[in-house]
């Protein structure tokens, strides 16, 4: 079975799945927690080498506060809980803007935890435009990944996007441009096993060209 080497995700849903169960929008981010969890324990027994989780984006920092506050507790809560297990992890992210949560400032460069492991990272207070504006006009396609802030970051075979949408909304547009997305309608606090064994089962089925 063919195995993404780097898988990315799109944890999406999760003020629409509140809102279903007659909570705040502002309540629905802490139920994604343990779904991230799941999702890189799976991620380990696939023998995957590098996950990327999309925590939140500078564009979302235009919601109320409460939301804010609330996405701002939960990304430093799931980093947290990663901390605990094996991994090299990395937070990628606007860190000078005050919307960047302090507490995650010592994983802004790559950080073995435990004993190291699969490379974990994660965007928060992340903005494409943010990443690519080092980039100058006479970069090569050769280098353009030096220039990067995201540049200790790999290229992504395979992107989950829970929540039904179909679009990227500005994840990692450098390392996803030949990315194979799967979409799955459940909201993310609604994660299951099996959709993540799906989704391994769709990728392997492809026909990976690279544009070739």
């Amino acid at each position: 079975m063919r195995i993404p080497k780097h898988l990315g995700l799109i944890p999406d849903g999760n003020r629409r799945w509140a809102q279903d169960k007659g909570l705040q929008k502002k309540d629905g981010y802490e139920y994604g927690l343990n779904p991230g969890l799941q999702a890189l324990k799976l991620a380990q027994e696939y023998g995957i080498d590098e996950i990327t989780y999309y925590g939140f984006t500078t564009d979302n920092c235009k919601r109320p506060k409460d939301q804010i506050e609330a996405f701002q507790k939960s990304c430093v809560d799931a980093v947290e809980l990663i901390a605990k297990e094996n991994v090299s992890l990395l937070i990628i992210g606007n860190y000078n803007s005050p919307m960047f949560p302090k507490e995650l400032m010592k994983y802004t460069k790559r950080t073995n935890v435990g004993a190291g492991g699969i490379k974990v990272n994660f965007l928060v207070n992340y903005g494409w435009d943010w990443d690519i504006s080092n980039l100058d006009s006479t970069s090569s396609r050769k280098n353009i990944m030096d220039g990067l802030y995201s540049r200790d970051i790999s290229r992504i075979d395979l992107i989950l996007r829970w929540g039904g949408r179909k679009r990227l909304s500005g994840f990692l547009p450098i390392q996803s441009v030949y990315s194979d997305i799967y979409t799955i309608d459940d909201m993310w606090p609604d994660f299951k096993p099996e959709q993540f064994h799906e989704a391994m089962k769709w990728y392997n089925m492809q026909d990976v060209t690279l544009g070739g």
